[in-house]
């Protein structure tokens, strides 16, 4: 008889440790929770069940499956992409590789938002622009069910995205359009928030790779010093804003100064500078003064 080699039998525990040991030489953060959550997220079970049934071996379809998330995750993909969602203000979005991921610092941008507008929270008349995911569009609208909340994106991809996060979250008191900013956006409004591509152009190639080679260019790339879209917009706001409307942008780290005078150089008073989770200056806002309306723009 001639002798054959069985294929190895694999339990949970020795896939979670093996992933965990070869993110670890490729130099990936927290190695061992995205071995967990990868495991975890094809066997559709809790991390807590990955401990007990780690003796389990897996069969020849959960092995595939784990093997091909492991293989993108080797390659850098961003988790968010791999699990198909990341959770923003206490709700999960569905993201991919279309628009880019949200992220607590963005947190930071809602609570602005809400906080400035908080005498017309009942009626306010939002503009998210560079919408992406919709996930501030979608929890501003969440958060205050009579405001009408209009998201714009350039990305007809990402405005699919976003559409889709809405109703999947049961948002319907919000809309969106591709736009290029102002574009189709009507007005006036009480409120327009945006987080704009505000990573300097020749930064980018030195970002983490989950970054460079996955994010879309197009929601990261502001311009040679990252200000580029914060120009436009703060040109632009007064006349899509009623008198007294809060303008909230979401900036780089070390670009608080300069888009603080670049809103009072359009006519914003009462500027603000608030801190993220991580104590960075990261959400500029002030109030627009009074100022004559653009022709169309209150359809």
């Amino acid at each position: 008889m001639t002798a054959t080699t069985e294929p190895k039998t694999w339990t949970i525990g020795e896939i979670v440790k093996w992933a965990t040991d070869d993110f670890r030489t490729r130099g990936i953060e927290n190695p061992g929770l995205d071995a967990q959550l990868i495991v975890a997220f094809t066997l559709k079970v809790t991390r807590t069940q990955i401990i007990v049934d780690a003796q389990r071996p897996l069969t020849a379809e959960e092995l595939a499956k784990l093997r091909a998330l492991i293989k993108r995750r080797r390659s850098r993909e961003p988790m968010a992409y791999l699990l198909g969602e990341r959770e923003f203000y206490g709700r999960s979005f569905r993201v991919d590789g279309r628009v880019l991921i949200p992220r607590p610092d963005t947190e930071t941008l809602v609570e602005v938002a809400l906080t400035r507008t908080r005498a017309q929270s009942m009626y306010a008349r939002v503009l998210d622009l560079c919408t992406g995911s919709g996930c501030v569009a979608t929890t501003l609208a969440r958060e205050r069910p009579t405001t009408r909340v209009t998201g714009t994106d350039k990305s007809a991809d990402a405005i699919a995205v976003a559409r889709d996060n809405a109703a999947r979250l049961g948002a319907t008191n919000v809309w969106f359009a591709v736009s290029d900013l102002f574009e189709k956006a009507d007005g006036p409004y009480e409120l327009i928030t945006a987080n704009p591509p505000y990573i300097a152009t020749d930064e980018i190639p030195r970002l983490q790779p989950e970054i460079d080679k996955y994010e879309p260019k197009l929601a990261l790339d502001g311009g040679p010093d990252g200000l580029d879209l914060v120009r436009k917009i703060a040109a632009q706001a007064s006349a899509r804003l009623v008198p007294g409307g809060v303008l909230a942008l979401e900036i780089g780290a070390g670009q608080a100064q300069d888009t603080a005078e670049i809103l009072r150089a359009n006519g914003f008073g009462e500027i603000e500078i608030t801190r993220d989770y991580g104590r960075i200056e990261r959400v500029v806002s002030g109030l627009s003064k009074a100022t004559e309306h653009l022709p169309g723009a209150g359809r």
